[in-house]
């Protein structure tokens, strides 16, 4: 099983990323998905998303848990069911789960030029410290996109932009490790940021 890497963060939060490299039908041999699961992973049209959605139970079942353990809230947040706090997240051919016993949230993206495009949708105060002219622009865009997608699952709130609510301070990209901030009707919470990058991905995850 291509287990890619685990990093523990902290002594309540641990991390797995699975690298995709198996058929459908090899990721499917030996989960015992409920139907709600098998349905779903059948209606979907893509390869890509079926193999994604079926690593992120074998990465359960390196939790410990099985697919059953996970449910859904009305925003689509993931819950398990001992009450630990879970993040998903899967980008082409790697998938991550975050479990912790504090509130937590986690995305993975490929590294990508095309995210220059839509860096005007979703950063607003990072300007003040981004140059377009830097050899690592791209990345830290994309490590700006993870981190608010982070946020965005952690706090699970309709309404809350990426662009105007939440914060990214400036960082180097071989601290590994940044402070962001979301700023919601007139409150602010504080969250610690870690990040890696890997074979052209980037993977940010929040805790608090």
């Amino acid at each position: 099983m291509p287990l890619y890497k685990t990093l523990i963060p902290n002594s309540q939060t641990c991390v797995k990323i699975w690298k995709i490299t198996e058929s459908y039908s090899d990721l499917m041999k030996p989960l015992a998905l409920t139907n709600k699961s098998l349905q779903r992973v059948e209606a979907m049209k893509s390869s890509m998303h079926q193999r994604g959605f079926l690593s992120v139970r074998h990465l359960l079942r390196e939790f410990g848990y099985e697919d059953s353990d996970l449910v859904y809230d009305e925003f689509g947040k993931p819950h398990l069911s001992d009450g630990k706090h879970i993040s998903i997240t899967h980008s082409f051919n790697f998938s991550a789960v975050i479990i912790s016993n504090e509130v937590v949230g986690i995305d993975i993206e490929k590294q990508r030029e095309k995210i220059k495009v839509i860096a005007h949708k979703f950063i607003d105060y990072e300007t003040n410290y981004l140059n377009e002219n830097e050899p690592d622009y791209i990345k830290k865009l994309t490590l700006i996109w993870c981190v608010k997608e982070s946020l965005y699952k952690l706090f699970a709130t309709p309404g809350l932009s990426f662009k105007n609510h939440c914060l990214t301070i400036p960082f180097n990209i071989e601290d590994s490790e940044t402070i962001a901030w979301i700023d919601y009707l007139n409150r602010k919470y504080r969250y610690q940021i870690k990040f890696i990058e890997f074979e052209g991905f980037s993977c940010a995850y929040a805790i608090t």
